[in-house]
């Protein structure tokens, strides 16, 4: 018997066959939308190089949140721009840190949003860096990363103090996740996941981001600490080495340009894989749509999805918000 000759066209003639046959969705609920907290009240300072994202104090973001909750988007990333900086980055950790006040205001105002901290120094240290800089000789320096492991712990569980529901280690560090883990279950806090930037790139793409979180480095780079942008079998070692110190989800940052490493990701591991469309991936779809050069809505909708068929579960985006309006 023949059978005629297989037509996809066919189902592609309403919506309702294209959804019935897609292969791959993404929705509101795979979505984390990131915040930036300031000092101060009633302040909604405009990035420049970011538009339509905001540098805020506590009172806005717990509008912010609670207006993203209201819209469908499960989750925020919280990040801090503290008050005062030293070469330590001290206000990382302090019970009235700008995060911590963020974490408890947010959790008090939409207790079932879920709230996850950056944990990482570079925001908080005078220099820029993500690590305890250690200076060997004019024009020479090095991070501390053993040293840093400790800060680390003491920001990740304040975090979890003022309620956090999940950290999240963005630093790079050799052996933080199995430091954070200990130093949380220690204190009574095992019930908070860590979702590790496993994968994280000494990418040219977080250059809006260093203008929102005021954390560009004041001399060197971090390629001694982020990955190098060649290599795509270490991002197999770097995530392997997280998942056996406890991670509970694996990032893989920048997003768009790494798509071949979120496969190789999902294709290997079993545990939640996030992506994170980053600053500059972001602020390149609003360029061009504030030329008219593309269509703002279906190209954020499009970038998404790619994200979805590379196999992220998570997807951490300035746009949560606005494709949550368009999809409600």
């Amino acid at each position: 018997m023949m059978f005629p000759e297989y037509r996809p066209r066919r189902l592609r003639q309403t919506e309702r066959f294209r959804s019935l046959v897609r292969e791959t969705c993404v929705s509101k609920d795979h979505l984390i939308y990131p915040l930036f907290a300031v000092p101060g009240k009633k302040v909604k300072e405009p990035i420049s190089s970011m538009p339509g994202v905001y540098q805020m104090s506590v009172d806005n973001v717990v509008k912010e949140a609670r207006e993203a909750f209201d819209l469908g988007v499960p989750a925020i990333l919280l990040f801090g721009v503290p008050e005062k900086k030293d070469s330590k980055g001290s206000h990382a950790w302090i019970k009235s840190g700008i995060v911590q006040k963020a974490v408890e205001a947010v959790k008090k105002a939409v207790p079932d949003l879920l709230v996850v901290t950056d944990v990482c120094l570079c925001e908080y240290t005078s220099h820029g860096h993500c690590g305890v800089v250690v200076k060997e000789k004019k024009g020479i320096f090095r991070i501390d990363n053993d040293a840093t492991l400790e800060l680390l712990q003491k920001a990740a569980l304040s975090h979890a103090r003022a309620g956090a529901d999940m950290v999240a280690p963005s630093d790079m560090m050799d052996g933080r996740v199995g430091a954070i883990r200990e130093v949380l279950d220690d204190h009574g806090f095992e019930h908070v996941p860590i979702m590790s930037y496993a994968v994280k790139y000494a990418s040219s793409f977080y250059g809006p981001f260093r203008d929102a979180a005021e954390c560009a480095p004041q001399f060197g780079d971090r390629r001694s600490y982020q990955m190098d942008i060649a290599n795509s079998r270490e991002a197999l070692r770097e995530a392997t080495l997280d998942m056996e110190e406890g991670a509970d989800i694996l990032m893989v940052k920048p997003g768009m340009p790494y798509l071949d490493i979120i496969r190789m990701l999902r294709q290997e591991f079993s545990l939640p894989i996030a992506a994170y469309q980053v600053s500059g991936e972001y602020s390149m779809i609003k360029a061009a749509a504030q030329n008219g050069w593309l269509n703002e809505e279906l190209v954020v909708r499009e970038s998404l999805m790619a994200f979805r068929r590379a196999g992220a579960d998570i997807i951490i985006t300035y746009f949560a918000k606005d494709f949550a309006r368009a999809n409600s």
